[in-house]
């Protein structure tokens, strides 16, 4: 496959930048959507202690977890201002605590600025591998089975539902899903996703099947939408893929569909993701 081109992030980045202490303040609004805990140092010897693995591949940071937990912040920053390639980097080379940020930076480069189709399936499939090692070594991190979730998602999208749903693609998110709300029930994210899960299987196969063979249904779909957003007002894309899902599973629900589209296109982006998500409701709506 061909290699990404890390196309730079498109809009000012300046409102999202968080300096010193502000990542930490402003840590549970930029990830009230995935509930991703804070890299403090406590947090990162705990997840040193769990997994010998990410001691492992922490190498030297791994004696150091000040250094580790301020090295992953960094990470972060680079990522919630939009320089994705950046974030990915500075997190592979923290070893696998810094799998997940790399991970988020790779999907959402691929998700909204890889031109080509086929490097936008290779940054998700080895973002879907790494987020699988990484719930191997640390199976109580909930972020591990969702990023595993959404990379494979994304994938599936780009190469068709119904050749994903052949090959077992469909079940492997469905479990990762249900693992990452097991361990985080009020993963907005997640819900969404799953919202989209059950929406992607209706709209392909039709209802019957659809329950039949895989458990999916249009009211389950509905009902995944709805918690997202309880769960995270804010989002704009939680709206997006509802918009998306109820017009699959309900097409004449557009005047609905575009109320979802306009009040998420009014919302004030917090970072680089949620600009991106801001655009791509804009997007949509001169779709309709």
């Amino acid at each position: 496959m061909k290699k990404p081109r890390w196309k730079p992030f498109p809009h000012d980045q300046a409102p999202f930048e968080y300096e010193a202490a502000g990542l930490k303040k402003h840590w549970p609004r930029l990830h009230q959507g995935d509930c991703e805990p804070f890299p403090s140092p406590d947090w990162v010897v705990k997840a040193l202690a769990a997994s010998s693995a990410a001691k492992k591949s922490a190498g030297k940071l791994a004696g150091d977890p000040d250094g580790l937990g301020q090295a992953l912040q960094q990470a972060w920053r680079l990522y919630h201002r939009g320089d994705f390639k950046d974030a990915a980097d500075q997190g592979l080379k923290l070893g696998l605590l810094g799998f997940t940020v790399a991970n988020k930076a790779a999907a959402m480069q691929a998700t909204y600025l890889e031109p080509d189709g086929e490097a936008g399936l290779a940054l998700f499939q080895a973002a879907a591998e790494r987020a699988e090692e990484l719930a191997q070594a640390l199976p109580g991190y909930a972020n591990a089975h969702y990023l595993d979730a959404y990379s494979l998602g994304r994938y599936s999208q780009g190469i068709s539902v119904l050749k994903a749903l052949a090959q077992g693609l469909g079940s492997r998110v469905k479990g990762s899903l249900d693992a990452t709300l097991k361990l985080a029930p009020k993963h907005a994210e997640a819900h969404s996703a799953l919202g989209t899960w059950h929406a992607e299987i209706v709209d392909k196969v039709g209802g019957l099947v659809a329950a039949v063979t895989y458990g999916a249904s249009k009211d389950k779909a509905l009902s995944h939408y709805r918690k997202a957003l309880e769960l995270h007002p804010k989002s704009a894309i939680a709206r997006v893929e509802y918009a998306r899902g109820l017009l699959m599973l309900q097409p004449s629900k557009v005047a609905e569909a575009k109320k979802l589209l306009q009040d998420a296109a009014k919302l004030k982006p917090a970072d680089a993701m949620e600009k991106l998500d801001q655009e791509l409701a804009k997007a949509r709506l001169e779709e309709l």
